[in-house]
């Protein structure tokens, strides 16, 4: 006889939206609930790193407003899916999907990649970001000391660059942006 595990209850987003806070990484695919274990304090270092690069870049600028992780993405109501990116920007133009949540895409999503993911698969959260909307996402690879900045247009990722750690980033999102990272990670 083989054992056979039951499938996850689905759930919507509404009892999504009701369950108690938490500050371990949170995920709805689709009505299946995703929980991860804390992150390490490199990753963290990492984010706030890049946060306080990013954040003052942003400020002096008055382009919108950077947001970290633990704060749900709701990318699609109806099909109970929500992300919570490590970082993310939300432009002034799209600030109206800003209110006890996030209500609709991110102008930039940027995950720090772990040699284990934290929660999902990257590929899968990619293929996300295109379709719903999403302009770019950097995969900040710690160990590779790289980022690989992807450009979505039509759904799909138009384009995919890889900067080395002494490379300076380039990003369609925020073009002034100059820093490598190098200048970053400390």
């Amino acid at each position: 006889m083989v054992d056979m595990a039951a499938a996850p209850a689905l759930i919507t987003l509404d009892i999504y939206l009701q369950t108690p806070v938490s500050v371990k990484p949170t995920e709805l695919a689709f009505g299946a609930m995703r929980i991860a274990e804390s992150p390490t304090a490199r990753h963290q270092s990492a984010v706030l790193q890049l946060l306080l690069a990013l954040d003052s870049h942003v400020r002096a600028r008055d382009l919108g407003r950077m947001w970290i992780a633990p704060l749900d993405v709701v990318l699609d109501t109806a099909k109970a899916l929500v992300v919570q990116p490590d970082l993310f920007f939300i432009s002034n133009e799209r600030d109206h999907f800003v209110r006890d949540r996030v209500y609709g895409p991110p102008d930039l999503v940027i995950e720090i990649l772990s040699p284990k993911p934290r929660v999902g698969d990257v590929q899968e959260k990619i293929r996300w970001f295109a379709e719903y909307g999403v302009r770019e996402c950097w995969l900040v690879h710690q160990d590779q000391l790289s980022i690989a900045v992807l450009q979505f247009e039509n759904n799909r990722i138009a384009s995919r660059k890889r900067y080395a750690r002494d490379q300076a980033v380039q990003s369609a999102v925020l073009p002034e942006f100059t820093s490598c990272l190098d200048d970053i990670l400390l």
